[in-house]
C-alpha cells in the first residue's frame, strides 16, 4: 500500500506532518485534498514552503483525489494525503473508496461547541455523526498525534455509545 498516512488536520502541511510523520514513514509525496487550495496557486506556494526538497507536494480537489486513490495505492510513491476537516474526509471516502484505509484524526482544535476528546482533538456532535458515517464507508478511523503513540480507535473516541 502506498498511502502511508491519510490524515485529518486543520493545519494541513506543517512540521508535525512533515517531520513527525513524513520522516518515520519515509513519505516522498504529500497530497493536500482541498477544493479551495487546489484552486489557489498562492496558497499552494505558501504550503510548499514547509515541504523539504526530497518530498513532492501536490494539491487536488476532492473529486480529483477520489479518481487518484487507486493510483496512490498501487504506485511506488509513499503518499501522505491530508484533508482539513472531517466532512472532506467523508466526501473522499464516499462509495467505499477508502475501505480498509486508516483515517488518522490529527489536529482538530478547539472551537465554539467542540469538546476536548484528546489534547489535539476537539469534536462536536456533528463531527461525531460524520465520523460514524466515515467509518460506515469502511474506513478505519482512529486518532494519533505521532506514529510512535497509540492509535485511539473511533469507538473509544466516541465513548461506549460508538
Amino acid at each position: 500500500m502506498a498511502i502511508v498516512l491519510l490524515r485529518v488536520d486543520e493545519r494541513l502541511i506543517h512540521g508535525q506532518v512533515v517531520v513527525g510523520w513524513g520522516g518515520p514513514l519515509h513519505a516522498d509525496r504529500i497530497v493536500v485534498v482541498d477544493d479551495a487550495i487546489a484552486a489557489s496557486p498562492w496558497e499552494q506556494e505558501l504550503y510548499c514552503l514547509g515541504v523539504p526538497p526530497e518530498m513532492e507536494a501536490s494539491f487536488a480537489t476532492v473529486d480529483d483525489a477520489r479518481a487518484q486513490v487507486a493510483e496512490w495505492r498501487a504506485g511506488s510513491r509513499r503518499v501522505i494525503a491530508l484533508v482539513r476537516d472531517i466532512p472532506t474526509a467523508l466526501r473522499l471516502a464516499e462509495g467505499g473508496i477508502l475501505a480498509g484505509e486508516e483515517v488518522n484524526l490529527g489536529g482538530i482544535h478547539h472551537a465554539a461547541g467542540r469538546d476536548r476528546v484528546l489534547p489535539w482533538l476537539h469534536l462536536n456532535d456533528g463531527d461525531r455523526e460524520t465520523l460514524r458515517r466515515l467509518a460506515a464507508t469502511g474506513a478505519v478511523v482512529s486518532a494519533r498525534d505521532l506514529p510512535a503513540t497509540r492509535a485511539v480507535p473511533l469507538d473509544e473516541l466516541l465513548g461506549s455509545g460508538g
